[in-house]
């Protein structure tokens, strides 16, 4: 006996991912990722898909060209947690540096020896009899060269949001978050501090202050604030604010710091990958150039 409902039948079979579709679509098909980048502009430009589409599935084929080491966070730009500091130190530096999870570390900044959640560590302050040895978890290490297609695979089966990625010699190299491999997909992630670039880089707030990008040019800062902002060090020229300002620290500044410079207090709001995000500036306190905290 036939089926009733032929075309209900055919749209059961059809579990076809829409880039599969995409493939089929294009005859004869492509035998390279330019070509096939090529023909899915060609089905935007026919209406078989829209622009959102194409730059996703363009992301998802470039992303299996990148490796661990093109998307991480190198070495001596993570914030570690030394297993043998109080444990008042470590909150204080959670609360600072204002991550999720920690990779952390016994004698040697390379000895890593498993991973710390915030949300872990906090419990002790109410609980001082709790081990924090008992409350570090295991890290999972990947090399240099993990391809971005098999590190996603990996964080969903082992349940993990952090990888430490380990070089041909077997140290440590740098970290890569699920989140990092996300945005090779869909963009950057963005948070409380982020803003569309047509809002601009500098831009003020209600209390009288001002947000500035870490990547605004110096200049542009100088400019608009009507300052001279130079370098200690006058061999030395930076491009951008947050550059300038983490040469004068000789480190990057962490949340909630401050460095005072050409009259202006430009206190860090918000860091991501080792460098700084957000900065909010002010007028500096009379007397306070150069001053940091």
């Amino acid at each position: 006996m036939s089926d009733p409902h032929p075309a209900r039948h055919s749209d059961k079979e059809d579990k076809r991912t829409l880039l599969q579709r995409v493939i089929e679509f294009i005859n004869p098909g492509p035998n390279s990722t330019e070509e096939l980048v090529a023909a899915m502009a060609e089905a935007e430009h026919d209406d078989v898909i829209n622009a959102d589409t194409r730059v996703l599935l363009e992301r998802v084929l470039r992303m299996a060209e990148l490796t661990a080491s093109d998307v991480m966070v190198p070495a001596k730009r993570m914030d570690l947690l030394n297993i043998d500091e109080p444990i008042d130190d470590l909150i204080l530096q959670v609360i600072r540096t204002a991550h999720s999870r920690f990779p952390v570390y016994q004698g040697e900044r390379d000895n890593i020896i498993g991973v710390l959640l915030a949300k872990d560590l906090l419990k002790l302050s109410r609980s001082p009899s709790l081990n924090i040895r008992t409350m570090v978890r295991p890290a999972l290490f990947v090399p240099e060269s993990k391809s971005l297609n098999d590190l996603s695979t990996e964080f969903r089966s082992s349940r993990s949001h952090m990888a430490l990625v380990i070089d041909e010699f077997g140290r440590t190299a740098g970290l890569v978050t699920f989140e990092d491999v996300i945005e090779e997909i869909v963009g950057e992630i963005e948070d409380e501090f982020d803003l569309p670039e047509e809002e601009g880089d500098i831009f003020g707030l209600a209390d009288q202050t001002y947000r500035v990008s870490g990547d605004t040019p110096v200049e542009r800062v100088a400019e608009a604030f009507g300052v001279t902002l130079e370098s200690s060090d006058l061999d030395e020229s930076f491009d951008t604010i947050g550059g300038l300002i983490t040469h004068e620290l000789g480190r990057v500044p962490r949340k909630g710091e401050h460095f005072d410079i050409g009259g202006l207090r430009f206190i860090v709001l918000h860091g991501k990958g080792g460098a700084v995000r957000w900065f909010k500036v002010s007028p500096a306190p009379e007397g306070a150039a150069g001053e940091n905290s």
